[in-house]
């Protein structure tokens, strides 16, 4: 299950690194691909909505009940997905009117993507630095079972419908480079 997560982290750090990319060429006052921005955005969406929040709430709520000292962090880390959420919607909506050619103000598009991607990124870092070495000395393998056991039904085949659904991002993916990210 820790490596799954592991493998989770590098995929959103290759999905952040595209919209990065996008951030970076809406700075420099070019057009980006809002299409390819749609996607990314979407899927990150689904992702949260079909796969992390589920998965977050059972493993909040276990690592809690075998170590009530950790009920501070989860709940915080809890409140940032939340905030993130919350981003990432906002950010979408945006990306609505730009693709509906609504006049949006780029330099605060631009500013948003930018605090949302540094407030994904350092989310990731928490969850590396501080969740998964909880995870570790916390959970036996029969944890790591019942946690994998307990998301939601179809979990991976959604993700895999997601995957199929957005074919302009996966081509931009594996035309760039992935960014250095510790595991």
């Amino acid at each position: 299950m820790l490596t799954q997560l592991r493998q989770d982290h590098a995929n959103m750090a290759r999905m952040l690194h595209v919209l990065q990319l996008k951030q970076k060429a809406l700075a420099a006052g070019e057009r980006p691909n809002f299409q390819l921005v749609r996607e990314v955005v979407d899927y990150i969406l689904g992702y949260m909505e079909d796969f992390t929040v589920p998965l977050e709430r059972i493993c909040s709520q276990r690592l809690q009940e075998l170590a009530p000292e950790c009920r501070e962090l989860t709940e915080r880390l809890s409140s940032d997905y939340q905030a993130l959420r919350k981003r990432l919607i906002r950010l979408s909506d945006d990306i609505d009117m730009i693709l509906m050619d609504a006049v949006i103000p780029m330099d605060r598009f631009t500013e948003d993507l930018s605090a949302y991607l540094i407030a994904h990124r350092n989310y990731l870092r928490d969850e590396r630095e501080l969740l998964f070495p909880l995870l570790r000395e916390h959970f036996g393998d029969r944890d790591m079972e019942w946690l994998t056991d307990a998301l939601p039904d179809g979990a991976s085949a959604k993700l895999e419908r997601l995957q199929e659904a957005y074919p302009e991002l996966y081509a931009e993916l594996r035309e760039t480079q992935a960014p250095e990210t510790a595991a």
